[in-house]
Parts: structure tokens; C-alpha cells; sequence
């Protein structure tokens, strides 16, 4: 099942909630517009150091919540999301808040109140509506209310009965849940939902790695995966005609071997010794634009492992 989060402004337009009647996270609030329509909206106090937003339902007001949407954005002062796939009107709402810092925290759950607008509109349609009374003298009396049973007798006390209060019932001990830990599809671990807090903190502090609920009771960790930065090797290098330039300081002293590659493993071309301390090779022995892999070695043995990249203007 997929949801979709609407933005803060169209959601304003479509459903006419306005941002100061919006609560600030980590409370938020929660409309049942009719129709099938619960809307979940909020203020963002933490800026841009809110790292994750997810939003949670259950039928229980403590347990087994699922999550139903996690924002792509979370960062956006104020924003929202439509509910329309609510098994009832009556399902219980929170949210997960994830900070830079690693500190987490669950809002507090609540149900969906009815829109007041609704509410009043049905009321002014069923309240009846009085007409004066006329005598037969032509004078005219405010309406009056219609009386249609007498004022009950009152109850003797002989004849009240007792009110038996009932026990109360001691409450059932609830066994400790469990909750899987996956990385990817792989079970890792299992955790007590005691332990859950700490286990949780000691990702969020030592990792980048995003933790969500994929079920009530499986808990999901996404890889951090950084992104690769590109620097040029020092020694061989591509300069701005797209020719390969070589330096070797110490091509007179020491024996050099130079071997190109394709990106996928192929051979390209090999220089078995460097004599000269600075080499430019033309950028027409590679045959093609695009990214080569290289390896230079030091009296036979591995000095550098590198790539550069020749650009399409030939």
C-alpha cells in the first residue's frame, strides 16, 4: 500500500487548515474532514537538523503502531499528509522524530477530532425554527417551547435500590515484545522492546544509517551509502586539452611501467619504461572519450592504482 505526502500549500488550499491552528512538533494535529479523509498536520520548530518524519497508525493507543509514510523532506516548516486509506475514523495517530544529533523521540498518540465546521453546519440545518402564536384578537406571543410529558414523580428512598459496585479487575501481565532487526533482508538481531530505545541510540550515534519500522515488530536499517568524490591522481593526469600529462621526479633514478586499462578490465596500452620526468601523451591513443583505469609501477612493484577520464571533443 502506497501513500502520498501533499505538500503544506496545497494541502492549505484543498482542505482549508490554517497554519496557526497547526500544532508544534512534537505535538501535532489530527482532522477527520468526513468523507474518509483524516488530516495529519504540523509546525517544524527544528529547521534543517531534523534528520527523518515518519508518520505512524494503530488501533491502539500504545501498541502496534505501523508506519504508513516516511517524508522524503522532512525540513519543510509546515506540512502535512492526507489520510484516505484509514480502516476507520477512530484509529489512533503519532510521530517518529529523528534529530542530526542522534536523539529520537515518539509524539504522544492521538485520535482524530471532527472538524468544528462540519459539526456547526449540521446543527444550524436540525435546530427547528419557532413561529410565533396568534389569538383570535390578532395579538401576537413570543414562541414558546412544547411541554410534551409532565414533570416526573419523585423517587422515594424506600423504594431506590442498592448500587453493587463491581471488583476491580486486576490488570494481565503483557509478555515483553519482540522486534527483528533486518539490514537489507538479512535478520541481524532481535531485541526486547525494553532494549529498543538503547539499541536505536547506539545507531543513530555511531552510524549514519537510516532505522525505520517496516512492520509493528521488525525494525529496518538502511545503509548509509556516501557518495564517491573524484580526485585526480598527482602523478597522471588529464589536463584541459583532454592530452594525458605523466610526472615522474624520479624517472632517472627508478624504473617506471605504465598500463592502461578500459573500465571493464580490457587492456589498453602499456609503456614498459619512463625516461623522462614529465610525458604527455595524445589523448587519440585511447580511441574513445571516457573513463580509463591506470597502474603505475615503482621498480616492479605497485606505486599507484588510479582512473582519469578523457573528454568527448575528438
Amino acid at each position: 500500500m502506497r501513500f502520498r505526502a501533499i505538500g503544506i500549500l496545497a494541502l492549505l488550499m484543498s482542505f482549508g487548515i490554517l497554519s496557526s491552528a497547526q500544532d508544534t512538533l512534537p505535538a501535532f494535529k489530527v482532522v477527520n474532514k468526513g468523507k474518509n479523509r483524516i488530516i495529519v498536520s504540523w509546525n517544524n520548530p527544528f529547521g534543517d537538523s531534523i534528520r527523518q518524519l515518519t508518520i505512524q497508525r494503530s488501533f491502539d493507543s500504545t501498541r502496534n503502531f505501523k508506519s504508513i509514510l516516511t517524508l522524503p523532506d522532512p525540513t519543510v516548516p509546515q506540512n502535512g499528509f492526507a489520510d484516505t486509506k484509514a480502516p476507520n475514523e477512530h484509529m489512533f495517530y503519532r510521530l517518529y522524530i529523528l534529530l542530526d544529533s542522534g536523539n529520537y523521540m515518539f509524539s504522544k498518540s492521538k485520535r482524530p477530532v471532527l472538524d468544528t465546521s462540519r459539526i456547526a453546519e449540521g446543527v444550524k440545518k436540525e435546530t427547528p425554527v419557532l413561529q410565533p402564536v396568534q389569538d383570535p384578537a390578532g395579538k401576537t406571543e413570543p414562541p414558546t417551547q412544547p411541554i410534551n410529558q409532565p414533570f416526573p414523580e419523585p423517587v422515594k428512598e424506600s423504594d431506590k435500590k442498592p448500587v453493587i459496585k463491581p471488583e476491580p479487575v486486576k490488570p494481565k501481565e503483557i509478555p515483553e515484545r519482540i522486534i527483528f532487526i533486518k539490514k537489507r533482508d538479512t535478520l541481524i538481531a532481535q531485541v526486547g522492546e525494553r532494549s529498543l530505545r538503547r539499541y536505536r541510540d547506539s545507531i543513530a550515534l555511531k552510524t549514519k544509517d537510516t532505522v525505520l519500522f517496516n512492520t509493528a515488530d521488525t525494525l529496518v536499517i538502511k545503509p548509509f551509502v556516501p557518495k564517491e568524490v573524484y580526485k585526480p591522481s598527482k602523478l597522471v593526469f588529464t589536463e584541459k586539452d583532454g592530452n594525458v600529462k605523466i610526472l615522474l621526479p624520479l624517472a632517472m633514478e627508478k624504473k617506471y611501467t605504465l598500463k592502461f586499462f578500459e573500465e571493464s578490465g580490457a587492456p589498453v596500452m602499456e609503456i614498459k619504461q619512463i625516461k623522462d620526468t614529465m610525458l604527455v601523451l595524445d589523448k587519440a591513443n585511447f580511441i574513445h572519450a571516457g573513463w580509463f583505469r591506470f597502474e603505475l609501477y615503482e621498480d616492479g612493484q605497485l606505486k599507484e592504482k588510479h582512473k582519469l577520464y578523457i573528454p568527448r571533443d575528438f
